[in-house]
């Protein structure tokens, strides 16, 4: 059985599709499409499979989780976010932060991400500490994405690819740098620049060497390095996965 979605009414629908004009206009004068997508990925990456808390439902509107470690930098967004939603009261934050993560993927040349609509907004923050650590390995990505959000191998790799996008911030994260040399597209050189070894300028984090050492990632990486389809295809599905965490359960 798939997804079982809740109906939204017409006016709900006709603001979504004015809103993502807006978020296009927006994100593109902006270039903050690597900012949009960790966004809307830190706001659905703390749903917990087992407590059934956490996951994409605006909590981080509340500055309770934007003061978490790992969301560093994401109270920006926010704030650029504000004005724009503002003009669209009628959308819930949960899903206006995860269209926003859609269209920053869509404009930087990436795979259009399926998106449905009727996320209820929630007040409580999650827990900190759920959302992945960079310093650490496989286990470590298993345990976050699979253990806790309920996703596989497969989500992990393609995920892991939008790496692509964006670069870490020493104020932020304690690392420095781009993992790929135009770090505003969306494309499948993360997995060639992680094949291809080290290189100067350009950042590999332990997180990111796990998907190399690893006998059921590594596969997966070299697949997607030799098939850009391939990884938009994978990339799209697990994206979608990833954002309706915690919704519209079947």
């Amino acid at each position: 059985m798939g997804k079982s979605y809740p109906s939204v009414s017409e006016d709900y629908k006709k603001a979504l599709d004015k809103c993502k004009r807006k978020l296009r206009a927006f994100i593109a004068e902006k270039n903050c499409a690597p900012l949009m997508l960790r966004l809307a990925w830190h706001s659905a990456g703390t749903f917990d499979v087992k407590t059934k808390t956490g996951g994409p439902f605006g909590t981080m509107r509340h500055k309770a989780e934007q003061s978490h470690a790992a969301n560093n930098g994401l109270d920006k967004a926010v704030v650029w976010l504000e004005p724009i939603k503002e003009q669209f009261p009628i959308l819930s934050y949960g899903d206006f932060y995860q269209l926003a993560g859609v269209v920053a993927v869509e404009i930087t040349g990436g795979p259009d991400v399926p998106f449905h609509p009727g996320r209820k907004d929630k007040d409580e923050p999650p827990l900190e500490g759920r959302l992945p650590d960079a310093t650490k390995g496989a286990d470590h990505l298993r345990n976050v994405f699979g253990a806790t959000m309920g996703l596989g191998d497969k989500e992990i790799v393609a995920l892991s690819g939008a790496h692509t996008l964006g670069r870490c911030h020493k104020e932020r994260s304690g690392f420095e740098g781009p993992w790929t040399a135009n770090p505003l597209v969306f494309d499948n050189s993360y997995f060639k620049e992680l094949l291809s070894g080290e290189k100067e300028g350009l950042l590999q984090l332990p997180s990111d060497k796990a998907l190399l050492q690893d006998h059921a990632f590594r596969p997966l990486v070299e697949k997607y390095a030799a098939d850009e389809d391939a990884f938009f295809a994978d990339y799209a599905e697990a994206h979608l996965k990833l954002s309706e965490l915690g919704f519209a359960d079947a």
